[in-house]
């Protein structure tokens, strides 16, 4: 289930009223898309974050707007720690939409077992996937890893209806051999 944003509508613009603004706990936004008007919004900020902690990528809006909208951009100050904008676009509940999910990896890979290190090399992954089922995460199982293996993104398990917006052979996660070959560093200070 989508998590749900309070919107208002906002009138005033400006750098010094926006401050203003955000000190009230209330982050300004702007919706846009499906050939409607934009709308100039401000959002509840603990909402907003509870949303983004969640990994929400569409959210319901009620008040000002009330319909599905995607989660475009979030715009941090310098340290990225207070949000002071969002973007939001409007969606259909089966419209695709390309997202980029983070990648989390499950299990303990059998090439550990034998001598093998686990590289995480792409932490994360674009999909063009339905609106409505839009996950916060892949998880991708690594169980039957062995040494000298790669999972590349064409093997993720992806959510029906959702495809790959990126190139299948991305490699996602290898397992090589630990360390170097110490014999041959050995013959190298020899010489």
């Amino acid at each position: 289930m989508a998590d749900t944003l309070n919107v208002e509508k906002r009138e005033e613009t400006g750098s010094l009223r926006m401050k203003r603004l955000r000190q009230t706990g209330k982050i300004p936004a702007v919706l846009y898309g499906h050939g409607k008007g934009t709308e100039m919004l401000c959002v509840l900020e603990k909402e907003l974050t509870k949303a983004i902690d969640h990994g929400s990528h569409v959210v319901q809006l009620q008040g000002a707007a009330s319909e599905s909208a995607l989660i475009k951009s979030v715009q941090w100050d310098a340290f990225g720690i207070q949000i002071i904008h969002l973007d939001l676009t409007r969606v259909d509940a089966t419209e695709a939409v390309e997202v980029t999910l983070p990648i989390e990896l499950r299990g303990d890979a059998t090439g550990t077992h034998h001598g093998g290190v686990v590289n995480f090399l792409q932490h994360q992954v674009s999909i063009m996937c339905p609106a409505n089922v839009v996950p916060e995460k892949i998880e991708l199982r690594i169980a039957d890893l062995d040494v000298d293996q790669v999972i590349d993104a064409s093997q993720l398990v992806l959510p029906e209806g959702a495809s790959l917006a990126e190139a299948g052979t991305t490699p996602i996660v290898s397992c090589t051999p630990a360390g170097g070959d110490d014999d041959d560093a050995a013959e190298t200070d020899e010489s």
